[in-house]
């Protein structure tokens, strides 16, 4: 009966001592670093090194803060730029917990941390951006030289040309990284990097971004319709003008082939007719039938004088003696 007891209390001895062992003790691992409080309050400065460490068992608390870089994924949210162009911006960054002691004190944990990084990075993203223009927004570089259209070169004026930049999208994220870096410090947080993730436009400014696009296509297309009409206007002007030259040409040859046959049948004529009295009397004759022939018609009435020389073979049809 005593052995059983005495090993009953053994035990039970044992486990007191293995549980205040485990109740003194702690890990801390390569990520972590860990800020001990009793009831409630921090209890010395924070525990960074890796390895195993003893604590007062049962009223000393471990709280694990992580040591690696995190991620803050901003909310989008829309704000107007200099030019009262509203936009869409979504913002990521980096950031890691400098002063263990300070973020628990302040912040407690990394739901809080976010909270507190989409009030103050938010807060400087608008502000940074309503005071430079959209394009300064948009574009990174001031020396980058963007992609030309040769039709829009061609087109003249502004269309398709960028206007000039002086920061860049570069600058601003600088610009907002700068200011709100040094209000991050009094939460024991070190901010490593600050970046435009996505911007967008808003619907009505895609809607006037779309009818600019439309508008410049238009003039682009109206000046090729011009500069066609006009080409199509010097190929006609020029058809017509070879047209024109073609049938002068044509015109000329014809009035000589006719002139130079009208002399070869007044030549073969005038030998023909020329070779007696009789044959030109002949040939007199036959002229004056072709005259009546064109002249007189069914209905056609004539009033001539006897004298007439028309008349002449009228009055007298018999031939002549040789």
């Amino acid at each position: 009966m005593k052995t059983a007891v005495a090993l009953i209390a053994t035990l039970v001895g044992l486990a007191l001592l293995l549980i205040g062992f485990l109740g003194s003790t702690y890990v801390v691992n390569e990520t972590d670093q860990v800020i001990l409080t009793q009831f409630g309050d921090p209890v010395g400065g924070p525990v960074t090194n890796a390895g195993l460490h003893f604590k007062t068992p049962f009223i000393q608390d471990v709280n694990r803060i992580e040591k690696r870089a995190l991620e803050w994924d901003g909310r989008p949210t829309e704000m107007p730029t200099k030019d009262k162009t509203y936009i869409i911006t979504d913002m990521v960054g980096r950031w890691r917990i400098k002063d263990p002691k300070q973020f628990f004190l302040r912040l407690r944990d990394e739901r809080s941390a976010h909270s507190r990084l989409d009030d103050i990075l938010g807060s400087e993203t608008r502000s940074s951006v309503a005071k430079h223009e959209l394009i300064e927004i948009v574009r990174t570089a001031k020396d980058r030289k963007p992609a030309a259209d040769e039709a829009l070169e061609a087109a003249g004026g502004r269309v398709g040309q960028l206007y000039p930049i002086h920061i860049g999208r570069t600058k601003v994220e600088e610009e907002i990284f700068t200011n709100s870096a040094p209000k991050l410090v009094d939460f024991g947080i070190e901010l490593l990097d600050v970046r435009f993730m996505r911007i967008n436009y808003n619907p009505s400014v895609q809607q006037r971004i779309h009818e600019r696009m439309i508008s410049e296509r238009q003039q682009i297309a109206e000046r090729f319709r011009s500069e066609g009409a006009g080409e199509a206007a010097k190929i006609l002007g020029k058809k017509q003008k070879d047209l024109q030259e073609i049938e002068s040409e044509s015109y000329r040859k014809v009035q000589e082939i006719r002139g130079a046959a009208d002399a070869k049948a007044a030549e073969i004529f005038t030998r023909a007719y020329n070779q007696s009295p009789e044959a030109a009397d002949f040939y007199g004759f036959v002229k004056t039938l072709e005259t009546y022939q064109k002249m007189l018609g069914k209905d056609t009435t004539l009033i001539l004088t006897t004298d007439s020389d028309l008349f002449r073979h009228l009055k007298q049809i018999t031939p002549k003696a040789k």
